[in-house]
This record gives structure tokens, sequence and C-alpha cells, in this order.
């Protein structure tokens, strides 16, 4: 059987520039990355505002497995499929980051033969969007350290710099650090940290940002601490937000790939879902829209985290709600679900266990229907499945009065999906529901907003404050920022903050031990249980299996 990296070497991959033609644009109209990538500038971006939007397509998951769901594999193939039934398709997905590529989770352009293509370029460097969001995240640490060096006129209380660094790379050892060692020529000492990048308040402004001024504007109401009267300290305070959007003036632009079978595909911004918003950038899902009659995107993890947050904070940002969600699962996640071991997933047929796993994607069906979109209920196939299995899906869906199909993309590229794709275009046509979202921005506290996360979406009995998350809170409030959404900081492996409780755990709280502002983004950020912003490396990472040849080529890499 191939790996994927060595059935992406085997494609004959086209020119962008004729990827370009599918959408109707010209070599003027896009900027070349090499041969096979391309951003699209904000001048051709402008052209495209009188257009009519297309359909969006949101592909969602259960809670992951160590059996995987194939969420990002679904939707390349479903944007090929689409392609194949003679829509006008494009595809809108996130960018890899590092830190997964070299860990334990990989990346996130599609596996087997749905793809997102070139691959290698991809999950590597790509267009060097990653790291301009790092250099300019820590130009803001290094210009902060500036400031207080030279005389703090602001005067900025050391001990409450919240601004951390940042690399995108999965380092365990820099979670907490202390710099300015060496004397007081290096400036004051003080502890900080460093963040993923994918974790960074300047990620998050990519990704909601609508062109480069509203950027410049997030950039300037970044909170990076308080000073000695608690008062925020804003990078508009600075008076640095013009430098940090001259730092990103190239990633805001979108790139322009393709797939396995030359769907055009925009890859852009790369968020986590577990400790950010999730979701690909504004600006490419807007472009996609006007572009295609059909835009299938993703949102990371699970519906409690990436689906939630793109409807909630995402969409409103967008200003288009999905025309229908599909929610992606497979027999082997059910089955751990379920309670089988990762170990015994291959030892036969299990009904019971599928049956009992099947209450997972059960509230997220419900969660997504709540918002009051179409639901399609996709079964990724894996060869281990079988028939019994895989019904007992089809009649448990067909009993909630949701469609379910199933799905071979990743063995079969877009003839495996094309009855998903005729599943989608029967719900977008008949959707007639009006979008509801979780909670109201206006007239809703942090408390409140947080409240209907865990009773709506999580299926949880309350939230609980710490005494510290308590007091950030009344601060936060009386700030003005009360109004702004709640960006959840879970585990995505359960519905609860407990990863260890899969299947729909039921009589549960979810405890907030921490608020974190990201003003700059326009959301709050709420840590639960024991997620950390820096992930850590496996003892076996995948960067031990990777090489490269002599000749370029590279082997490993999935």
């Amino acid at each position: 059987m191939l790996t994927d990296i060595q059935i992406a070497q085997q494609n004959v991959l086209a020119p962008i520039t004729e990827i370009a033609k599918i959408i109707g644009f010209d070599a003027d109209d896009i900027d070349l990355y090499g041969k096979y990538k391309a951003k699209v500038p904000a001048k051709t971006l402008e052209k495209l505002e009188t257009n009519n939007d297309g359909k969006l397509i949101l592909v969602t998951a259960i809670n992951p497995t160590p059996a995987g769901e194939g969420k990002s594999t679904t939707t390349v193939g479903l944007g090929d499929a689409l392609s194949k039934r003679g829509k006008s398709t494009m595809i809108a997905l996130r960018e890899p980051s590092l830190g997964p590529t070299m860990g334990v989770k990989g990346g996130a352009a599609g596996g087997g033969y749905a793809q997102i293509q070139p691959m290698e370029d991809i999950n590597l460097h790509f267009t060097g969007d990653m790291h301009a969001i790092t250099t300019a995240n820590n130009a803001l640490s290094a210009l902060i350290d500036n400031h207080i060096h030279q005389g703090n006129e602001l005067d900025i209380d050391v001990r409450r710099v919240t601004w951390k660094r940042a690399v995108d790379l999965n380092d365990r050892a820099l979670r907490d650090v202390t710099v300015a060692l060496g004397g007081i020529g290096n400036g004051f000492p003080r502890q900080d940290g460093f963040d993923i990048t994918v974790a960074s308040e300047i990620m998050a402004i990519l990704c909601l940002a609508t062109d480069l001024e509203d950027m410049r504007a997030h950039f300037a109401r970044i909170v990076i601490g308080e000073n000695r009267s608690r008062q925020p300290i804003t990078v508009a305070d600075l008076g640095v937000e013009g430098a940090l959007t001259l730092i990103m003036k190239d990633a805001i632009a979108p790139n322009l790939v393709q797939t396995l079978e030359h769907t055009p595909a925009f890859v852009h911004g790369g968020p986590f879902a577990n400790i950010a918003h999730g979701c690909n950038s504004v600006v490419a899902t807007r472009a996609a829209l006007k572009l295609a009659d059909y835009v299938v995107t993703e949102a990371g993890f699970g519906a409690d985290l990436g689906a939630e947050k793109f409807m909630d904070i995402k969409v409103p940002v967008l200003g288009k709600a999905p025309d229908a969600v599909v929610v992606v699962a497979t027999i082997r996640s059910l089955k751990m679900h379920g309670g089988v071991a990762v170990k015994d997933l291959n030892e036969g047929e299990n009904v019971d266990a599928v049956a009992t796993g099947f209450s997972n994607l059960q509230k997220h069906i419900e969660t997504m229907q709540n918002f009051q979109v179409p639901v399609v209920v996709c079964i990724n196939e894996f060869v281990t499945d079988t028939e019994a299995e895989e019904q007992v899906v089809m009649d448990k869906c067909a009993a909630l009065g949701v469609k379910c199909v199933k799905s071979s993309v990743w063995a079969n590229g877009s003839q495996g999906g094309l009855d998903l794709a005729d599943a989608i275009v029967e719900a977008v046509e008949d959707n007639h529901q009006s979008f509801q979202a979780t909670y109201a921005y206006e007239g809703t506290t942090l408390e409140e907003k947080a409240r209907s996360i865990v009773q709506k979406v999580y299926g949880g009995r309350d939230v609980i404050f710490t005494k510290k998350a308590q007091n950030q809170m009344r601060r936060f409030e009386k700030n003005g920022w009360g109004e702004l959404p709640i960006c959840m900081a879970k585990t995505q492996y359960s519905l609860s903050d407990d990863p260890k409780a899969l299947g729909r755990p039921e009589d549960f709280d979810v405890t907030v031990r921490e608020l974190v502002p990201k003003i700059g983004a326009g959301f709050i950020v709420a840590l639960t249980g024991d997620v950390l912003t820096m992930p850590g490396l496996p003892k076996h990472p995948a960067a031990m299996d990777m090489d490269i040849k002599k000749d370029g080529e590279i082997t490993g890499l999935f």
C-alpha cells in the first residue's frame, strides 16, 4: 500500500496558472511562489466583491481518537466529488503547523487519493505564512521588552506582561522561561513563556481580519499586559501596530493550490481548535465563496470545538453561515467511544460497541442541528469495517431523520465521494432553515456564554469558574470586554474537560481555571482542564522517520 507522500509524488501537478484559470484568474491576478503555489493579492480580491456568494459546506467530526476520523481527507474528497459532478467547487483549508507535523498528529493536507498538493511544501514551510506570524509575534515581544528597558514610559508592570513569545514547534522546555538575564544591559529580568505559533493571537487575527486595514485595527487592540495601576496596555499604546501589519502584508493573501484531481483550493491560516478558534481565514473563505458555487471547508477537531467556534466566532465576521454540515465518523472511532481499546480495534466485528459509541456521534448531530443547519453524516470507510457495523450507524441516523452516507475517498478519490456529494447538494437545495447561534453577544455575560456552550454543545450540567477566573471575569467585564464571544480551550478527546471520558458523558461540570483576553482577535479564551498552548513531543516524534535523499526526494512525511 502506498503512503500519502508516495501517492502525492506519483501525481502530475498542473501549473498553478492553469488552476487559476479554472476560477477565472489570469497570470496578472496571482503572485507566483514557484510553479505550483500562488498567493492572491488584495487587488485581485477587490474585483470579486460584487460576485454572488456560493454555497458553504462545513465539514466537522466526532471527538477524535487514535483510530482516526479523516476530516481533512473527507473535505478534500468531497470537493473533488462535487467537481466531478460538474459543480463549480473550491476547497478552503487551514495550513498545517510544523509542531504536529514533526510530532504525532500529522499534517492537514488530506490523505490517500484525497490530498492537497504540493503536500511536501504545504506540510513544511509553504509560502512562509507561519514564519511571518512567528516573526510578528516575537517582534512585539522584543518591542515590549525594549520599551521597558528604555524607561518604561507606559509604566508596564513586568509581573503582568501577558504577551508570550512563539515558535511553530512542539517544545515543552519553552513553556515557562526567564528572559533578560545577564546584567543591566540585557533589560529587566522577568518571567516569560512561549506559545506554539498556531496559538498566537497574531494567527487568530490573520484568520479573522477581513483585509490589511482591518488587520491593522485588530493589532492595535491587542492587550499585552497591564500597568502598575492594573490598566490594560495595548499595541496601540506602544504605537507599533503599523510595524506588525508590515511584517504580515504578504501573509494575509490567501494561498492558491490544487488537489490531486486539480480542484482549486485555498490553504490559509491555521489556528488550533482546542486552544484557538480552529478555522481557516475569513479572507480565504470569503474569496472562495465569490469564486465558486460550492465551497467546502473544515473546522478543527470535533464539532464541540472547531464547529462551535466556526458558528459562534467566525460566522459573524464572515457574514454567512454554512448551508450544510458534514459530520464525519469512522467505525473504528465509534468502537473506541463504545469502550474498545486501540489494540483491540482489529479483532473482528463488534456491532454492540459501535451502537454504544454512536452516542458521541448523536450528540454532535444534535449540536449541529441546534444551529439550524442541515446535517449529513459521513462514514469514512476503512477496510476493516463490516456491513453490519456500518448498517447500525445508518439505521440510527435514519431514526434521527439524518441522511447517512458512506465515503471511500481515501482509497478511491472523487469516485468514492459521489454519494456524499449528492447528499450535500440535496441538503443544500432543501435548506430553508435560519441560522441560530449558541448565544447572543449582547446582553449576555461571559459566564452566561460559557454556560451556554457547556450545556448546549457539550451536554454538560454547568460551568464552574475558579476564584482566579472569577476575578478575571469581573475585571474583563469592567474593561468593557463582556460582550465578546468565548473561545473555549478544552481537550479535543471528550465532550467534557476530562480527556478519558469518551462516548457521551452526562452530569458533568466543566471548570474554567483561567481566562485569557484576546482583545485584538476579538474573543476571550477560557482555559479548562490541562490544555496547553505549547504542546510537547511524543516519545517517538514523526520527525525521527523523516529524511531527504541526495536528489531532494522527501521520505517519511506521512
